[in-house]
């Protein structure tokens, strides 16, 4: 039996976060653009990614695989496209394929969030030195954000980028345990986006998150 841990459709994506899927580090596959589309799924045990993958392309074969990515325990895949009905008819050959629905997946909850005012010199070089976005300036606020599923960094990510146009991507982490966000800009701006992840997290529906 394979578990669906994340169903997420990303709409529309963002320039910032574009960007970032499109690196290296991201994109092992075909890198995404801004205004298209993305679907990105977790499963578990992590070989059944494979299968997930074999799905979608058979019934959809012109979407482009950004990410196939095994870890320890999970299988992640990402999709993208700019036909956003085909990405539907992609994600639903999958779910038909294994036997879920995408309330099978698990709820985000959010761990931790906090806005930290006027970064010193030092804490922004240290956090430069492992960002995978843009630069952290000093004097600037700070948002970091932690939660689980970890990919569901991705949707607060580009959603933060839509509801306060000015903030910077400085790095997303969503992949692992638990996904890790650092956005940075003015205090009104980290406040704007860190509400903006807590309505969009707080309205998918899915099954409770294990404690």
């Amino acid at each position: 039996m394979t578990e669906l841990r994340v169903y997420l459709l990303v709409e529309d994506l963002s320039r910032q976060f574009a960007a970032c899927m499109s690196t290296p580090t991201r994109a092992r596959g075909y890198p995404p653009m801004q205004g298209e589309h993305s679907l990105i799924i977790e499963v578990a045990p992590a070989l059944a990614i494979h299968r997930i993958c074999d799905l979608a392309l058979k019934k959809m074969p012109d979407m482009e695989p950004g990410l196939l990515y095994t870890e320890r325990q999970y299988g992640i895949l990402e999709l993208h496209s700019g036909n956003l009905i085909e990405l539907h008819q992609a994600g639903q050959a999958i779910l038909d394929g294994i036997g879920r629905k995408a309330a099978d997946q698990l709820k985000p909850r959010t761990l931790y969030a906090d806005i930290i005012e006027n970064v010193s010199d030092q804490h922004a070089i240290i956090l430069n030195r492992t960002r995978e976005a843009s630069m952290l300036l000093p004097g600037t606020s700070l948002l970091v954000y932690e939660l689980e599923p970890a990919l569901f960094a991705s949707v607060a990510a580009n959603e933060a980028e839509k509801a306060a146009p000015g903030i910077t991507l400085v790095d997303v982490q969503m992949i692992g345990a638990s996904g890790r966000l650092f956005l940075s800009g003015s205090r009104a701006e980290c406040e704007r986006a860190r509400n903006r992840i807590d309505e969009v997290l707080g309205a998918v529906m899915g099954r409770p998150t294990r404690r």
